[in-house]
């Protein structure tokens, strides 16, 4: 015949297998409730890729260099212009 404490033994036994299935479940189920709200946070956000903001950061250093060799030329115009023949 078992005894209260075998009795407890055994329940703490099955306790035990449980509480990690459990504590697994939570923390999965937590991750993913996390998850969807940071995704959702940052749609909102409107916030651009790595990839997207290199691409516009490269098309910006080109127009830079582009208006800065415009520059050279309407002042090489303008001294042209403004010196007598």
């Amino acid at each position: 015949m078992k005894g209260p404490q075998d009795l407890f033994a055994q329940l703490q036994g099955q306790f035990g297998q449980f509480v990690p299935d459990m504590a697994r479940a939570a923390r999965d189920d937590f991750e993913a409730q996390a998850r969807a709200t940071v995704m959702t946070v940052m749609s909102r956000l409107e916030l651009v890729t790595r990839e997207e903001f290199d691409a516009q950061q490269a098309v910006l250093m080109k127009t830079r260099e582009k208006v800065e060799a415009l520059e050279k030329s309407v002042e090489a115009l303008e001294k042209a212009a403004s010196t007598p023949e």
